[in-house]
């Protein structure tokens, strides 16, 4: 009977899930958004529907590249070899972290009370996007004091991430998620080979990127450096980006050959987050340069259980949003954003 019970309930959740993943309705009207092929990519930048809040995307042509680093490299950790061959569809990537701007708007309804307050009709977009899951309000100042308007939002376990993402796929029409770790060190070394996307050259960081050695011990806004060659602000530094893969150490034995492989993030701990923060050594941002998730980022936590949401002592980790190209197929929304099975926000 439980196994029974069991099934009922994950094809409820499957089936719940295929059905806020197809958009009701057409995307927002926006032309640098729209493509069909490659050479039609566009960056292009999007007002959130019902706000006056702005995101921007870069194109990012797809291609093929050495995931990981060479066994040469200065610093360089076990796990970031051997090197692997992997091609990479395209897609876009936001030109900046996800700030607290964008992120409070769905974690705190601010785009239904706004609706509200200003009699705004309701559209199709919004009457699927209402019904996203939304986080239970924080139990502390989650920027704890180091600055909220134009900075990275940040304390959000990787599940947080995701369902913002969801939360922008329905309220724009357009299917957005985390990225893969392969396309994010993609996107990060924008072609080149070297540690850094700027070259090997660690005493040049500060001109790209926030660590230790430069951040007075905090966050800054976003976009206050300069970009990679493809245009992405704050790859190295500022804060580690949350990506859609699950660790092991030695991931990239089977990755050769692969397109945007990934390993799936079947449980809590460890999951991938890319690019060095603001709390870590100049080393810590190169490019090939893996992290992930501990138990120790809720430590805090004074809830039992502990947030689903929340992660008080990941005050590191943030994350930006892709768009791929491609459209995705109903089953790999659900192994790329909000499979129930890797969803266990417990420990």
């Amino acid at each position: 009977m439980k196994t029974l019970l069991a099934s009922v309930w994950s094809s409820f959740l499957t089936t719940l899930l295929l059905a806020s993943t197809s958009f009701a309705a057409d995307p927002v009207k926006n032309p640098d958004a729209d493509a069909k092929t490659e050479a039609e990519m566009k960056n292009y930048k999007q007002v959130i529907p019902g706000t006056e809040v702005s995101y921007e995307m870069v194109s990012i042509k797809g291609g093929e590249f050495l995931l990981g680093s060479p066994a040469s490299e200065a610093d360089r950790k076990e796990d970031e070899g051997p090197q692997a061959k992997v091609k990479i569809e395209p897609f876009w990537m936001g030109k900046y972290e996800v700030t607290w701007d964008e992120y409070d708007i769905w974690s705190y309804n601010l785009d239904i009370q706004r609706r509200k307050l200003l009699n705004l009709a309701i559209s199709d977009l919004d009457k699927v996007a209402d019904g996203v899951t939304r986080p239970t309000k924080p139990y502390t100042d989650m920027t704890f004091g180091m600055g909220h308007d134009g900075y990275p939002a940040i304390c959000m376990t990787q599940l947080a991430a995701k369902t913002y993402c969801e939360w922008l796929s329905q309220k724009t029409g357009h299917y957005y998620r985390l990225p893969t770790e392969a396309e994010w060190e993609y996107a990060c070394r924008a072609g080149t080979t070297t540690a850094y996307s700027f070259g090997d050259d660690k005493s040049k960081l500060g001109d790209y990127g926030w660590c230790f050695d430069n951040s007075d011990e905090k966050y800054h806004p976003v976009g206050k450096k300069k970009p990679n060659p493809w245009g992405l602000y704050d790859m190295h530094g500022n804060v580690s980006e949350w990506c859609v893969d699950g660790y092991t150490a030695d991931a990239y034995k089977a990755f050769a050959g692969k397109t945007s492989p990934l390993v799936p993030a079947t449980k809590l701990y460890p999951r991938i987050v890319r690019g060095g923060s603001w709390d870590d050594d100049p080393d810590e941002l190169r490019s090939a340069k893996r992290h992930f998730s501990t138990k120790e980022w809720k430590q805090q936590d004074p809830q039992v259980p502990k947030s689903k949401w929340y992660m008080t002592d990941a005050l590191h980790v943030g994350f930006r949003s892709v768009r791929p190209l491609k459209p995705a197929t109903e089953d790999e929304k659900l192994k790329l954003n909000l499979a129930p099975e890797a969803n266990i926000e417990r420990d």
